[in-house]
């Protein structure tokens, strides 16, 4: 029998054979399954290999920052898989040199996703998504890695909510400020971020300033997802970005990977 060629000729119409159904798309919605939500925003992606994933979770945040951000302003969110965790030593020898910002995301709070639940209140952690052992045992591990790195912690701020708080309280490096600028904002208003990044822009050190917050709030800041207890090392930036640059507030100095 003749072969086929890669394109059938039937009448005058040419048949093209079918694509993989993942070579054809990104995500499509319905395919999408949740794997992270905080407690004021989520993001979701499908699961289609480690770069499908990364390109479906950076479509979803963008979607959602789009709808957040204040009215005219254009953010543009990319996943860089190339910072992740690789480059953690790099990272821990930029912040020992002091002056810089580490952007940390809470420790592990289970499940991990679907929020907070009913009845969340900010001034009461019972109604809230608690750290468990293992976060706790990832808080006090943070610590105790920026004491043997040798970083100099001048202040530490964390969001207002347990989870943040307790994360950034047994790291043990300094007496713990709590910020509602760490909060991601809500709606259409951009007031949080725009506080946080005045807070990165005009930390001058000599030490390092630790944030400790949520994952909304760093891609909203940054355009990056961390995992829970992932670090985001950034330089800070005087100068204000362009509207729509990403990181706001400072330079990405390096990424480090949650403590095993």
């Amino acid at each position: 029998m003749e072969a086929h060629s890669r394109h059938e000729r039937t009448g005058a119409r040419i048949v093209r054979p079918r694509e993989p159904l993942l070579a054809r798309r990104i995500c499509r919605p319905a395919l999408f399954r949740r794997t992270e939500v905080e407690a004021h925003g989520s993001t979701r992606y499908c699961p289609a290999g480690r770069e499908a994933e990364e390109r479906a979770m950076a479509a979803s945040i963008a979607h959602r920052i789009a709808r957040l951000a204040a009215p005219g302003l254009v953010i543009l969110l990319l996943a860089t898989p190339g910072l992740a965790g690789d480059d953690s030593n790099d990272a821990w020898a930029a912040l020992a040199k002091g002056g810089l910002v580490a952007l940390i995301r809470h420790a592990n709070a289970p499940p991990g996703s679907g929020g907070d639940p009913p009845g969340f209140r900010l001034d009461e952690c019972k109604t809230q998504r608690n750290l468990d052992d293992l976060g706790r045992g990832q808080a006090r591990a943070l610590g105790e890695a920026f004491r043997k790195h040798g970083v100099r912690v001048d202040r530490i701020v964390a969001s207002p909510v347990c989870r943040c708080m307790e994360t950034a309280q047994l790291m043990a490096v300094g007496s713990v400020e709590a910020s509602r600028a760490l909060l991601p904002d809500m709606g259409s208003s951009a007031a949080r971020v725009s506080e946080l990044e005045e807070m990165v822009a005009s930390w001058r050190g000599p030490g390092t300033l630790v944030l400790v917050t949520h994952g909304v709030a760093v891609g909203h800041l940054t355009g990056f997802s961390l995992e829970q207890a992932e670090i985001l090392v950034l330089q800070p930036r005087p100068e204000k970005a362009p509207a729509g640059h990403l990181p706001r507030g400072g330079h990405l100095m390096g990424r480090i990977a949650p403590p095993e």
